[in-house]
């Protein structure tokens, strides 16, 4: 399964919150920013911390995706 944060930066257009403020706000690194935009592994205290200062759930951020590999290896 693939990792999604679509639903994150959709949520920062939403509430008119910059990359920079974002991390600033939930104390995370630039580099944590980054990697959510290029979906890699994020850890779950990053995960929370987002969630903490954004006030949200971490449903209301990221999302799970089916890899097409396991999809294929299913049928």
């Amino acid at each position: 399964m693939a990792v999604k944060y679509d639903k994150l930066f959709h949520l920062l257009i939403d509430r008119k919150i910059t990359n920079v403020q974002l991390a600033q706000k939930a104390d995370v690194s630039a580099n944590i920013i980054t990697r959510l935009k290029r979906d890699p592994y994020i850890s779950m205290e990053s995960i929370e911390r987002l969630c903490v200062a954004l006030n949200c759930r971490v449903d209301d951020i990221l999302e799970f995706i089916s890899n097409e590999n396991e999809e294929v290896n299913k049928q």
